[in-house]
């Protein structure tokens, strides 16, 4: 039943998008792997990595685009749900190195045997099971946001505070984990892979692999994203992005609803950070930093608030563009940035694909307009308003 309902609710923008992020889910790999590396067809391996880490990107920013475009709770601290999945990702990756290391324990991470811990903390138990690392993944950073969203949603802190205060949050995971006793690995974080469910993760075969992977999940959290804003439980989100006190005085619990997406939007930022992390090989306490939050929601406005396609656009198109800035004119990027939200603020309000949808629609509009003035259709009847409008005679006063 639920997926009957979501393919009906699948429009021609969201099958484009289906088709084109399945081929290239497909065809990467394929060009990765079969085309010999002189080939000019041939993808090679740093460009899978980094296309793989733009898939991550794209969840992260789909996550954003959930709770700011179709609730209204602009989020400026989603960078620490995606760090906490990295994290958990990461601990997973450092308990499967065992003798490997440097210092050549079969338990402590090298980090641990440099700072003279004895034992492994209560908290890292379970991460050497995959299952038990992959479900702390979504279970971190659900727990977090479910805390934060129980309190905050409950005391009805909208708006700019809101914003403040999750801007807040992930500063204060930042500096925790900054911290070396924290059991983290302080400011280097957590590196130095050696493999992932037993394979080698510098292999061609595993970075391909990654990349398919980050490429799925970023389909289903479409799907479900898709089924949630296109259902019922959608229509009342943007009740409460619009008119929250209207909605709420009309019967619905909205901090139930807000807190229902919210969690939801931070298990799929853990998604996002645990699949970025084997890909970039790294996880430090940076990726908590307030700046990276910020960063993300450009993404989603310059790609189109509440489209959810437009977010997932924005999110490739920013981090190209940041890419080839970044090689090419290293001091130019983040006036760049800068610039772009600017004009994406001022000219471009709803987005790249918000503005293209409108333009679209105003032009099919404009032609239905046009033939129907050329004879090719009839123009819409108004109904009448009175007996007289009817008649199409003017009303005459009662003698």
């Amino acid at each position: 039943m639920m997926t009957s309902y979501l393919f009906r609710t699948l429009d021609a923008k969201a099958g484009v998008f289906i088709a084109i992020l399945l081929a290239v889910i497909l065809l990467v790999p394929a060009l990765n792997i079969l085309i010999a590396p002189d080939n000019f067809f041939h993808v090679p391996n740093y460009a899978v990595t980094l296309m793989g880490k733009y898939l991550t990107y794209a969840l992260l920013a789909l996550s954003v685009d959930l709770v700011w475009g179709f609730c209204g709770i602009l989020s400026l601290g989603h960078g620490a749900f995606f760090a906490l999945g990295g994290y958990a990702m990461g601990m997973y990756l450092m308990r499967q190195i065992g003798t490997r290391g440097v210092y050549g324990d079969p338990t402590l991470p090298d980090f641990m045997v440099f700072l003279n811990w004895q034992e492994l903390p209560w908290y890292w138990y379970g991460f050497d099971m995959a299952w038990f690392a992959f479900l702390m993944v979504m279970i971190a950073p659900g727990i977090l946001a479910f805390v934060f969203g129980w309190f905050a949603f409950r005391s009805r802190v909208t708006g700019v505070y809101l914003s403040i205060i999750t801007q807040a949050l992930t500063y204060a995971l930042l500096l925790a984990f900054f911290r070396n006793d924290m059991g983290f690995g302080g400011n280097n974080g957590l590196t130095d892979f050696k493999d992932i469910l037993g394979f080698d993760i510098q292999a061609s075969s595993t970075r391909a692999g990654l990349f398919v992977a980050s490429g799925l999940a970023l389909l289903v959290c479409f799907l479900i994203c898709r089924y949630v804003t296109k259902s019922k439980l959608g229509k009342v989100l943007v009740a409460v992005r619009d008119a929250e006190s209207r909605t709420r005085f009309l019967g619905y619990r909205v901090e139930y609803y807000k807190l229902f997406v919210w969690v939801l939007s931070a298990m799929m930022a853990g998604i996002a950070g645990a699949l970025y992390v084997p890909q970039v090989g790294i996880i430090n306490p940076g990726e908590f930093a307030p700046a990276n939050s910020i960063e993300v929601v450009i993404w989603v406005a310059v790609g189109g608030r509440g489209t959810l396609i437009g977010a997932v656009l924005g999110a490739v198109l920013v981090n190209f563009a940041k890419t080839w800035f970044t090689a090419a004119l290293p001091d130019v990027w983040l006036f760049a940035l800068g610039a772009l939200f600017v004009v994406v603020t001022l000219f471009l309000p709803k987005g790249i694909l918000g503005t293209i949808g409108d333009g679209w629609t105003a032009l099919r509009q404009r032609r239905v307009s046009s033939n129907a003035q050329a004879g090719g259709g009839k123009p819409p009847k108004t109904p009448p308003t009175s007996p007289a409008a009817a008649a199409n005679v003017d009303p005459q006063p009662a003698e």
